[in-house]
């Protein structure tokens, strides 16, 4: 690349050039750019310099000047550079869902995803039938902001604490615990007091895997009581299955146990467990993205589709 020429070109010069191309005469070219015929002299000037070649000469019947070969040659190249910098300063396309053939990546763990896909997927597919979504499990915390900054993933739904600072956030839902039984659990359908909820065996979803004490059992140890966690697992979707083929307990986000409600008996836990409150997060570079800013609006949708169940 020829850098030197380069920082002396600017879009000044270009139309210079192809004002003089296409009027082959210097007064009419200064007109045609609303400038003096001096300061068109100058710019003439300089694109000989930046060119080196004379570009434009006399024409001999004194009616205006000819272009050079060097011009001449110049001339296609032109027109390409000028649409190019046409077309780079238009508009921004307006992102069209109904045609688009793009891949969205959203980061999100398992009981977001089962709380938001069965409303998002069908939202995205109704509107977007040639998108394509990918779920993924969000990574660790650095390699998540690499991830967002580069766009190898568009979004990530967690909780409130894991976002970054300069992190653009926008809360989807706050949610409460619920406790959760078969139908027709031996135990029968009154309200759990904190005794018969001690005395009951527990399902334990372990994020982490094997886990055998979470939210609730710190929440129980505070009273001074503990539980009996006879099952731990790391997937929540299998804990719905488990639930209802079992007598054992489990303390899940009500949105999350309300997809199951016909097969099970929900009901409100006799502790204090605080809110569950789920947030999307992205990267600002694609704040006013067409493209992003229709994901998240179907994401924002979806989650307050969910929050209607």
């Amino acid at each position: 690349m020829h850098l030197d020429q380069l920082r002396r070109l600017d879009a000044d010069l270009l139309l210079a050039l192809d004002a003089l191309l296409t009027e082959s005469n210097v007064t009419r070219a200064a007109q045609r750019l609303g400038v003096g015929q001096s300061a068109m002299s100058a710019r003439l000037a300089r694109l000989r310099e930046v060119f080196e070649d004379r570009l434009f000469v006399p024409s001999p019947d004194g009616r205006g000047v000819l272009a050079t070969p060097r011009a001449l040659a110049l001339r296609p190249v032109l027109a390409k550079v000028l649409e190019l910098i046409d077309e780079m300063l238009g508009p921004v396309v307006d992102f069209e869902p109904a045609t688009t053939r793009r891949t969205f990546t959203v980061a999100l763990h398992e009981i977001p995803a089962v709380m938001l896909a069965p409303d998002l997927v069908p939202r995205v597919a109704t509107a977007a039938p040639s998108a394509r979504l990918v779920f993924v499990s969000p990574p660790d915390a650095e390699l998540l902001a690499e991830r967002l900054e580069s766009g190898a993933i568009d979004i990530c739904i967690g909780n409130r604490g894991l976002a970054q600072t300069a992190w653009r956030m926008r809360t989807l839902f706050e949610d409460r615990f619920l406790t959760a039984q078969r139908k027709g659990h031996p135990r029968g359908c009154a309200p759990l007091d904190l005794d018969a909820f001690c005395a009951a065996e527990h399902l334990l979803v372990s994020a982490d895997g094997g886990g055998f004490f979470g939210q609730v059992d710190a929440a129980l140890a505070a009273l001074a009581r503990e539980r009996r966690v006879a099952l731990s697992i790391q997937n929540y979707a299998l804990a719905a299955a488990l639930i209802g083929s079992s007598d054992y307990l489990c303390t899940l986000p009500s949105r999350f146990l309300h997809r199951f409600a016909d097969a099970l008996d929900l009901f409100e836990p006799p502790i204090e467990l605080g809110a569950v409150e789920l947030a999307a997060y992205w990267h600002p570079r694609n704040q006013d993205d067409p493209a992003h800013r229709w994901l998240r609006d179907q994401i924002f949708a979806a989650a307050t589709a969910t929050g209607r169940r």
